[in-house]
Formats: C-alpha cells, structure tokens, sequence
C-alpha cells in the first residue's frame, strides 16, 4: 500500500492553455505520491478543457475572476491538508526528484519552514536560487548556489502548511509579485529558516506576465512599498517610501531619465495612491505581523539586506 502524499502542489494558471502541458507532464512524473490541485485564475483560452483531458486528472479550483498568482495561491491555502504545500508555476517544468528532494530537506532541517528550488532558463542560465534583499529593501534573484536564503521564489518552492498558515498565509491583494519576498519576510521574523536547493527545475518565464512591462512595474513598485510597510524596521520604511516619493517628483525635470515603464511619472503617481490608500490596511498588518514575530525586525533587516 502506498502511503498518503505529503504535499499538494499547487499550479496557478491564466490563460496557461499554450505551456500548461509541460507543467502537468512534469509532475505526473514525480516519484514520490502528492495531490496536485490547479488554480483556474477564470482562463478563457480552452485551459479547463485541457485539464479536463490530461492523464494526470488534477484537481481544480476554478475562480471566477483572476486574482493573480498572490490571489491563487491565497485560495487553495484553505484547500490544503497535506503537511507541506508547494508553489509552483504553471510554465514551470520539474524533474521527477523534485518533490522528494524538496520533502527530504524539510524532513531534515526542522527549524526551516520552506526550501526553494533551482529555477533554470530554457537557455541554460540559472534564474533563481532564492531571494536576497537588497540593501534598499528590493527582493532580487538570487544565482549563486546557497544552503540558507533570505527567501524563497515562488516559482517553485516547498512551505510547511501549518507554518505558511501561522505566519497569516499570503498577501492576496498583491496579485502579482513580492508575494514570495513578504510571505519569506514573515517566515523569517517569525525565527523559520529558508533553505536553498539545488534542485532544478525548467522554468519559461514571463509565459503569463510581461517582465518589464506597464503592469509588471506596476506591481512591481506597490508591492515592495507595501512589504517594506508591513515587514521593515518603520526607519527602513519610510525612508524608502520617501525615495520613491522624491524620485518621482524630480523626474519632470530631470536629465536622462531611463527609458523604462517604472520612471514614468504616471504609473509612480498610480503606485503612490494606491500604497496611499492601503495604508490603513498595511498598518494593521504590520502590527499583526509584530505580535506574531519572534526576531525583532532590525535583526531580519542586520542579518540579510545587502547580502
């Protein structure tokens, strides 16, 4: 008899019907038992037909709206029993020991409460090893080969359910990006470990989203402001919220301004409502997020920014 799968993986997908295939044939070929439950971010593209027709027979959680890849995983959090819950994306490949490499290292390490993956281009360059928080407070890829990460990309990660769950889950309203940066954030201040791996998996990238356009920048920008807001020492914080601000207002008048969607004044002035009209909500999240800490937040920010 075999015994019960450990961890759900859980695929977020819009639109997803043109790279989907290769995500389920992957995990079809894991060798170690899990339930696999897709998230149906409301595609219209002929993806539940073809999760209707693929041998592996996912379950599926369909919503009625997209709420993004932070919305998805937000909704199959109360969907999950199993003790651990990976992320992965829907234009992501693993190979067949992924899943029991990544199991094996939690078993191993109980003081982590997640361990990334190895994410690879199609072109054989390495993606992502984790995150690592820069001295400016953005989360950027980390490349180099690490057993401790300041965090996970969640491309392809593995967390520990009732840890995830305790840490107060994922930041929905994020839709897109730093949902990974913040929810590690958390893990971390609540005195959890992240472990690296160099487990690979193949991963598109940009399949679903545009990396460098409108709306990547877009989310982009507001969800560092808003992490930084609800994890950062408040110095940190504000500082960086201040930056942004001034930025923003020299850019008019400004030389040489790089041609990129992040400095357009427009789309700053947007980012900068929006942060603005949140701020009710993020202040209580960070108080929420501070009783339940175990580190205060200038040991998190000493020990990994810059790093």
């Amino acid at each position: 008899m075999s015994s019960p799968p450990r961890s759900t993986v859980v695929v977020v997908t819009w639109r997803g019907a043109g790279h989907l295939t290769g995500c389920l044939d992957a995990l079809a070929a894991q060798d170690r038992p899990h339930r696999t439950l897709v998230v149906d971010n409301a595609s219209d593209d002929g993806t539940a037909a073809l999760l209707a027709a693929h041998p592996l027979a996912p379950e599926v959680l369909r919503l009625p709206r997209n709420t993004g890849y932070a919305g998805g995983i937000a909704a199959a959090l109360p969907q999950v029993s199993t003790p651990f819950m990976a992320w992965l994306n829907d234009d992501a490949a693993p190979g067949p020991g992924w899943l029991s490499a990544l199991e094996d290292a939690l078993d191993a390490a109980p003081d982590a409460a997640a361990v990334t993956s190895t994410l690879v281009l199609p072109d054989g360059t390495t993606q992502s090893t984790g995150v690592r928080l820069t001295a400016d407070g953005h989360g950027a890829d980390h490349t180099e080969p690490a057993d401790e990460v300041f965090g996970f990309c969640g491309g392809a990660v593995l967390l520990r359910t009732s840890v995830l769950r305790a840490s107060g889950g994922v930041p929905a309203s994020y839709f897109c990006y730093y949902e990974d940066a913040d929810t590690a954030w958390r893990l971390r201040l609540g005195g959890w470990r992240v472990l690296g791996s160099s487990t690979e998996v193949r991963h598109l990238h940009g399949a679903s989203t545009r990396p460098g356009s409108p709306r990547f920048h877009h989310w982009n920008e507001r969800n560092r402001l808003l992490t930084l807001l609800r994890c950062a020492p408040a110095a940190v914080a504000l500082r960086e919220l201040a930056r942004f601000a001034a930025i923003t207002a020299l850019l008019p008048i400004k030389r040489d301004v790089p041609d990129a969607a992040n400095f357009r004044p427009g789309l700053r002035l947007r980012v900068l409502g929006e942060v603005v009209r949140r701020l009710p909500g993020t202040i209580g999240a960070r108080r929420r997020i501070g009783t339940r800490a175990t580190i205060g937040r200038g040991a998190v920010w000493r020990r990994w920014a810059g790093s």
